[in-house]
């Protein structure tokens, strides 16, 4: 009888529902192509409701508070609080946490003398489950529920974020690093042991609870025609798996592909010859892709990740968001840190710069654009809005909660605002990691800027 009453109990709490009330932002469909009025949904006092990891309802306050369970506990964040899905990152390096924000270079010096030493660092699993935890938790702590993450060459790397991830329920993608050339010989595999390797994590961890695999050569300069060829085959007999790569980032990239491969018609040319774009492919950065590339893009159902922090911070280029949207040929576009030539986790310090990105292409980028790029909009590029990126009954409850008036400066501002979408830039423009009082994570609470408030693992 004991038993049974404790077995009640743990079922009544886990089917007790997670309520939160406050403002609530989020997305039916693409704005870019329908427009704002007919995807944008805004209700100044809602409630989610969030059961066993899902979201079970969501409307205006006066709606739903009749259909919760009786004794529900309400979370209310109040008026100055807006409840959005939580932010998804397209595109990031775990294993460069340590070395964010190192001086100097632009991409190949700062990929020679920063990156591969520090990733040599990650033979040791132990150093690489000690970054992980770093990485995951500075990721909730700036509203990060989900991300597609490039880890090392060595497998352990990839078990080491992938442990710690499920232990924190998140909806994760990740892949071991493919490199058979062109960087120090410790950091390189061959076409057989990364396919191999790969192959085994594949088995091993996609598909696991909320966790997925990605292909991941690290770009074309790094591996040769055997590796790419290699990735190609692991793409067909897994077509579910994500690949990630990285593509037209930097001029002198782009000329050191020409000298590499010749014989194709340019940098996208290379993976499209080995079948590696694709849906699930996410290509970093694109700046310098052209009409021609795009349209490849737009047919094979590829998508970029735009990473501008990274863009700005190793002088890159400034991707051009809206050339890459037009109309007539659009490519799935997602937002990225890429830390850690990305220079913030904070998901509003990246949207800031994407509008300066948008501005230097004479395009403003409005605020509510800039967020559905950074929930249902990067869900869209990694074909994950059906699970993620927006709230409605039945999506995976992810949520980040934002204080809109989370410092002195924006709490002067705020008091000029004339309406939401003002306020909303305002957050865009000068919020950060401060703005973020808490993330739940499959409904339950993972970061709260009150630590008496977390739920323990």
């Amino acid at each position: 009888m004991k038993s049974e009453r404790a077995e009640l109990r743990n079922r009544e709490t886990h089917e007790r529902p997670t309520v939160i009330r406050g403002p609530v932002l989020t997305f039916t469909g693409n704005p870019f192509t329908h427009g704002l009025e007919h995807t944008a949904v805004y209700q100044a006092d809602a409630i989610v409701a969030m059961a066993n990891g899902l979201i079970t309802d969501f409307g205006p306050a006066q709606l739903v508070l009749p259909r919760l369970p009786a004794g529900a506990e309400i979370r209310n964040y109040g008026r100055d609080s807006l409840i959005s899905a939580g932010f998804i990152d397209s595109h990031v390096h775990f294993p460069q946490t340590p070395m964010i924000a190192a001086y100097g270079e632009q991409l190949l010096d700062w990929l020679a003398n920063y990156t591969y030493p520090t990733e040599l660092k990650y033979s040791d699993k132990q150093f690489a489950r000690s970054v992980a935890r770093v990485f995951l938790q500075e990721s909730l702590r700036n509203g990060i529920t989900s991300a597609c993450v490039y880890c090392t060459v060595y497998p352990q790397s990839v078990d080491a974020l992938f442990e710690e991830a499920e232990k924190l329920g998140m909806r994760i993608a990740a892949g071991k690093v493919l490199m058979d050339r062109n960087a120090p010989a410790a950091l390189l595999d061959t076409p057989k042991s990364g396919y191999d390797d790969s192959k085994a994590l594949i088995a091993k961890w996609h598909n696991r609870g909320r966790l997925l695999y990605a292909v991941t050569p690290r770009f074309a300069p790094t591996s040769s025609r055997e590796q790419l060829e290699a990735a190609g085959a692991l793409c067909r007999e897994h077509p579910d798996c994500y690949l990630q790569t990285h593509v037209s980032e930097n001029e002198n990239e782009i000329a050191w592909v020409k000298e590499l491969f010749p014989e194709r018609n340019g940098y996208l040319d290379v993976y499209d010859r080995y079948s590696l774009c694709r849906p699930r492919a996410i290509f970093g950065h694109g700046i310098h892709l052209t009409d021609e590339e795009l349209q490849v893009m737009h047919r094979t159902g590829s998508a970029i990740a735009h990473c501008p922090t990274s863009n700005f911070f190793l002088g890159s280029g400034t991707f051009n968001i809206r050339h890459a949207l037009r109309q007539d040929r659009p490519v799935r576009t997602g937002i990225g840190t890429d830390l850690g030539a990305g220079t913030s986790f904070s998901m509003l310090t990246t949207l800031n710069a994407a509008y300066q990105a948008a501005q230097l292409n004479g395009y403003s980028l409005s605020a509510r654009h800039a967020h559905y790029l950074a929930t249902r909009g990067t869900a869209h590029a990694m074909y994950l809005e059906d699970k993620i990126g927006s709230i409605a009954p039945g999506m995976e409850a992810d949520i980040v909660v934002l204080d809109m008036k989370s410092t002195p400066l924006i709490k002067y501002r705020m008091q000029f605002v004339e309406n939401f979408e003002e306020a909303l830039f305002v957050q865009m423009t000068l919020g950060d990691d401060r703005a973020v009082q808490a993330t739940y994570v499959a409904g339950e609470l993972k970061y709260s800027r009150d630590p008496a408030e977390v739920i323990a693992s």
